[in-house]
């Protein structure tokens, strides 16, 4: 093989790769990818996590759910996860934990099979905050997520999370 059949094969390699590479990047904040999940996210935290409505999100909840968390341990079932938000965030009146997403923190990367659209990652980062009776609402923690979307029959639901990277504030 010539130098200069080398080169072109390798230019070809080059763009493809840069193809691919832009094809799947991260969507922009205007995109319709990035409010749906924005939409879901707001599902699943203002209503469920922050306010306990835990019907409006069960239909997002994959049955075979898998979620890790750094400091409470695996869960592995959607029957698990409402279990720990019931116990652990619902149970409590006193002090109610409330979940806040940063600011410009989210981002949302496409998942594609052969084009078609199966999917999405987000990523983003969240504080945490104490709710209690006559008392300003205080944060607590912060910490990064992953979150796996898998569309099927055109509906959303959460198959995979990573939770990790808890902090206190003052971190």
């Amino acid at each position: 093989m010539t130098t200069v059949s080398s080169f072109r094969i390798v230019g070809v390699l080059i763009h493809i790769l840069l193809f691919f590479n832009m094809g799947h990047a991260q969507v922009e904040s205007s995109s319709e990818l990035y409010r749906t999940i924005m939409g879901l996210d707001s599902i699943l935290f203002v209503n469920g996590f922050n306010n306990c409505e835990l019907k409006e999100m069960e239909h997002l909840i994959a049955p075979d759910l898998e979620f890790y968390h750094d400091q409470s341990g695996i869960s592995t079932s959607k029957e698990d996860f409402f279990k720990a938000i019931e116990q652990n965030i619902c149970g409590n009146g006193d002090k109610k934990p409330i979940r806040k997403l940063v600011a410009n923190s989210m981002e949302v990367y496409p998942l594609y099979n052969n084009g078609v659209l199966y999917g999405a990652i987000q990523n983003g980062v969240h504080e945490f905050y104490i709710k209690e009776a006559n008392k300003e609402l205080y944060m607590t923690g912060i910490a990064k997520f992953s979150h796996v979307f898998i569309l099927q029959d055109s509906m959303w639901q959460l198959k995979r999370v990573l939770s990790y990277d808890h902090r206190s504030p003052k971190e």
